[in-house]
C-alpha cells in the first residue's frame, strides 16, 4: 500500500512540475525572443530567422534610443509620475478603504458610499468630459494631469477593503481600549499587518502609472512633456527623413520591428528591477498568528 501511495505521489509531483515548467516557458520564451529580436539585424528579423538567440548581432536600436536626450527627459518625467502618482494613490486608497471596511454599526453611511464606489468602478463619464475637466482646471501639459484623474483606483480600494475586513477585530478593540484614535489604529495596527495587501496595491499603482501612454497622448500637447511610454510609442524608424550618410548607415541595420522590440525591453527593465522587492509580501501575512479568535 505504501509503495502504491509513494508511486502515486511521485507521479502527481511530476505532473505538477511539468505543468509549472510549461507555464513558465510559455511566459518566458516570448520575452527571450523579444530580447533576441531587439539585438538582431533587420534582415534576419524581416526573414523571421530570429529564435531565442540574436542573429547578426547589433545594438543600433539601443544606441539610437538611449542616445536620445528626449528619451532621458521622458524617463525622468515617468519616474516623477510613478513616485507622485503612487503616493497619491496609496493615500486616497488607504484613507477610503479603512472606514469602508467597518460595519454599518460603526459607519452608518457605509452602504451609500459603497454603492458610489461600485458605480464609479462600473461606469465612467468618458474621455471627452474627463479632458474638459482637466482642461478647465488648467492641468494640461503638467504632471498633475497624469496623476490626479486616476487618484482613486476603485479596484485597489475594494481589494484593500476586503483585506482590512480580514484583520481580527480583537486588534482594533484592544487599541481602542488603550485609548488609540482611529488614525492611530490605522497607522499602528492596520498598516503593519497589511503589508502583503499594501505591496500588491503599490505594485498595481506603479505598473499602471509606468505603462500608461494614452494619458500623455491625451493631456500633453508638447512632445517634450511626454512620459516615457508615450514618447517611445511615437518613435519609428523612418529612413526617408535621414540625410546624413553616417546616420543612414547606422539605421539601415534596424527596422520598426527591432525598434519596437527594443522599446518593449527598455520600458520593462525598471519593473523587473522593482518587482523582486515586493514579491515576498505576496506570500507572507504578518497578521497570521497575531490573534487567535
Amino acid at each position: 500500500m505504501k509503495k502504491k501511495m509513494s508511486a502515486g505521489y511521485l507521479i502527481s509531483r511530476v505532473i505538477i512540475w511539468a505543468v509549472v515548467i510549461l507555464l513558465t516557458l510559455s511566459c518566458l520564451l516570448p520575452l527571450i525572443n523579444m530580447v533576441a529580436i531587439s539585438l538582431s539585424g533587420s534582415d534576419a528579423v524581416a526573414a523571421n530567422e530570429v529564435g531565442l538567440l540574436p542573429k547578426d548581432f547589433n545594438v543600433s536600436t539601443y544606441k539610437k534610443l538611449l542616445g536620445d536626450a528626449q528619451f532621458w527627459k521622458s524617463f525622468l518625467i515617468s519616474v516623477e509620475r510613478v513616485i507622485l502618482g503612487t503616493a497619491i494613490n496609496m493615500i486616497f486608497t488607504i484613507s477610503m478603504a479603512y472606514p469602508l471596511s467597518k460595519s454599518r454599526l460603526r459607519f452608518r453611511a457605509r452602504e451609500v458610499y459603497m454603492r458610489i464606489v461600485i458605480f464609479a468602478m462600473l461606469f465612467s463619464g468618458g474621455i471627452i468630459p474627463l479632458f474638459m475637466v482637466v482642461s478647465k482646471l488648467h492641468l494640461v501639459n503638467t504632471i498633475w494631469s497624469l496623476v490626479l484623474p486616476g487618484a482613486v483606483p476603485v479596484f485597489n480600494v475594494i481589494l484593500l477593503i476586503n483585506f482590512f475586513k480580514g484583520v481580527p477585530e480583537s486588534l482594533d478593540e484592544a487599541a481602542r481600549i488603550d485609548g488609540a484614535s482611529p488614525l492611530e489604529i490605522l497607522i499602528k495596527v492596520y498598516l503593519p499587518v497589511s503589508l502583503p495587501a499594501l505591496a500588491t496595491v503599490v505594485l498595481f499603482a506603479l505598473v499602471n502609472h509606468w505603462n500608461d501612454y494614452f494619458s500623455g497622448l491625451l493631456y500633453m500637447s508638447k512632445a517634450e512633456m511626454y512620459p516615457l511610454q508615450t514618447y517611445i510609442q511615437q518613435l519609428t524608424v523612418d529612413l526617408t527623413q535621414i540625410t546624413d550618410a553616417n546616420q543612414l548607415k547606422q539605421l539601415a541595420s534596424m527596422n520598426n520591428r527591432t525598434f519596437n522590440a527594443t522599446k518593449i525591453v527598455v520600458s520593462t527593465i525598471p519593473l523587473l528591477i522593482i518587482y523582486p522587492f515586493l514579491q515576498k509580501y505576496f506570500v507572507t501575512g504578518m497578521v497570521i498568528g497575531a490573534v487567535k479568535e
